[in-house]
């Protein structure tokens, strides 16, 4: 009785006799703002160990404020629910948790959409006192754990953090030092930056797996990095993608979105390990997709996504030089149909024709996909 209305109307299906409980749920969302009490009666009285999935949207933007995520609350979920696997946060305040380790251990994909982090959230170890630490020292049960550690590093099995897919989308607190805490993290495949205005193209570089004198150092076990910037107001880009150009061993999949496409398409050949590529929210035109993809010759999937594309830029033709030959020449050296160019039609899965034909001469293995894509037409 002390849920609101709109988290009744959600969990409605809970007075089914077939729901008695709610130890089967798999995924939990709520649309609206929730209260520190509310969690803990949805935890107490509905959540259960069939719960994976978990949505949350916090006080952040609310004119009461504070957060709502306590260190109690979040043991008590890792207790109840050992299978939790999801965790999307939006609009929440996290500066009252030490570490993301407070996270139930079960997580493998955390979302953070529009958050405030502390300065060390995304470090391995959780803080601890001096007398703590002279204590775990001393004793022998932490000697032997510390030795089980660092057997399992030279065994090469993962430890810690067991996260393995990391998205912060318009989080304005996360900066350089954030990144440079989840080169820690043994298990992070799948990295995704959105609007995260503070990081660099340094910050990035000294996170890139590389060779290094035990070994490859950095972000070594990414197979999948998003960095993109949608061109927010009041913001200035930093081109973080430039980073790329020492580049990145082990990463097969690049996805680049907005204002980062730009400098990273001139980096992207550096990444002698990527097979697919990803561009979205960006304008392109024909002769900067063919100079950036002309190095890529082990691209297999090349996609894009919400993109608007240039057309061929012809020269400008003088009356009386016989510009009528001349056009028609260009024409067919760019690939272009005549007629198609006349009548403007063009194929949602195929936008521009040119742009298809040169990357089959250069990328013959390499599947195209052009979803929801444009072309930009002159009124000249």
């Amino acid at each position: 009785k002390s849920i609101t209305n709109g988290l009744t109307e959600t969990l409605s299906f809970a007075s089914h006799p077939l729901f008695s409980t709610l130890t089967h749920i798999r995924g939990l969302s709520t649309a609206y703002k929730v209260t520190s009490r509310i969690l803990w009666v949805l935890l107490r009285q509905y959540l259960g160990c069939g719960l994976r999935c978990l949505r949350l949207r916090g006080l952040l933007l609310s004119a009461r404020g504070g957060s709502f995520l306590s260190e109690s609350w979040l043991k008590a979920l890792a207790t109840k629910c050992p299978r939790l696997s999801k965790l999307y946060l939006l609009h929440a305040d996290l500066r009252s948790l030490s570490s993301c380790q407070l996270l139930p251990p079960s997580l493998q994909v955390l979302e953070l959409r529009g958050c405030e982090l502390p300065r060390s959230f995304f470090n391995q170890a959780l803080p601890t006192s001096p007398a703590q630490e002279r204590a775990e020292a001393t004793s022998s049960v932490g000697a032997q754990q510390k030795g089980q550690d660092q057997k399992g590093k030279k065994l090469g099995t993962p430890s810690g953090i067991p996260i393995e897919t990391l998205v912060l989308n318009n989080v304005p607190s996360f900066t350089d030092q954030h990144l440079q805490s989840l080169t820690s993290w043994e298990r992070l495949s799948r990295l995704e930056l959105r609007d995260t205005f503070r990081i660099t193209a340094n910050g990035l570089r000294s996170c890139a797996a590389k060779d290094g004198i035990c070994g490859v150092e950095g972000l070594s076990r990414l197979k999948f990095l998003e960095i993109g910037i949608t061109g927010r107001q009041g913001y200035q880009s930093q081109m973080a993608s430039l980073g790329l150009g020492a580049g990145w061993l082990g990463l097969e999949e690049l996805s680049l979105g907005g204002k980062e496409v730009g400098p990273g398409l001139l980096c992207a050949s550096r990444l002698k390990d990527l097979k697919r590529l990803r561009l979205w929210a960006c304008t392109l035109s024909e002769m900067q997709i063919v100079r950036s993809c002309r190095m890529l010759r082990g691209l297999r999937r090349l996609e894009f996504l919400d993109v608007s594309f240039q057309p061929r830029q012809c020269p400008p033709v003088l009356e009386g030089e016989g510009g009528g030959e001349e056009e028609q020449g260009s024409e067919e050296a760019a690939g272009g149909d005549s007629n198609n160019d006349e009548n403007k039609t063009l194929d949602v899965n195929d936008p521009i024709p040119s742009v298809r034909r040169s990357l089959a001469v250069l990328l013959p293995s390499c599947t195209l996909v052009f979803t929801n894509c444009s072309v930009q037409i002159n009124a000249d």
